[in-house]
């Protein structure tokens, strides 16, 4: 009995020694689900996109308008544009929409100046608000 045991002992090490020196390695890290360059790609295009909504927020609260309304407003203009970069990629995209929205608005003659300007002051609240929350 003890010889049995011993032998299924020497044939499971032997089945366990196949499997792990028997398989190449280098076939095991190969089978990625998502290749490394694809995953470059999207980190690529996620970083491209939050620049964009980043330069479309900033140019909108950045004009001598939007800077005046916030000063009127007791709202220092340096603190919003700080706190843009701290805004989530769902949050920066929507307000970068609502921003191209905007303006675009405006350029079709949609909107007077002051609605821009109201809006402008709603941006820059809720960017100090979502960053304050944080």
């Amino acid at each position: 009995m003890l010889a049995l045991l011993r032998q299924s002992i020497r044939v499971s090490t032997a089945c366990l020694l196949i499997a792990v020196f028997g398989i190449p390695q280098n076939l095991m890290a190969q089978a990625h689900i998502v290749s490394p360059s694809d995953l470059q790609k999207a980190t690529v295009a996620a970083t491209q996109a939050r620049q964009r909504n980043m330069e479309t927020v900033r140019n909108l609260l950045s004009s001598a308008a939007a800077e005046k309304a916030m000063r009127s407003a007791h709202i220092q203009p340096e603190q919003v544009q700080r706190g843009v970069s701290n805004l989530s990629d769902q949050e920066l995209a929507q307000l970068a929409s609502r921003a191209e929205k905007a303006q675009a608005d405006f350029a079709a003659g949609s909107l007077s100046d002051r609605d821009l300007l109201i809006i402008v002051l709603a941006v820059a609240a809720l960017v100090l608000i979502i960053v304050a929350v944080r």
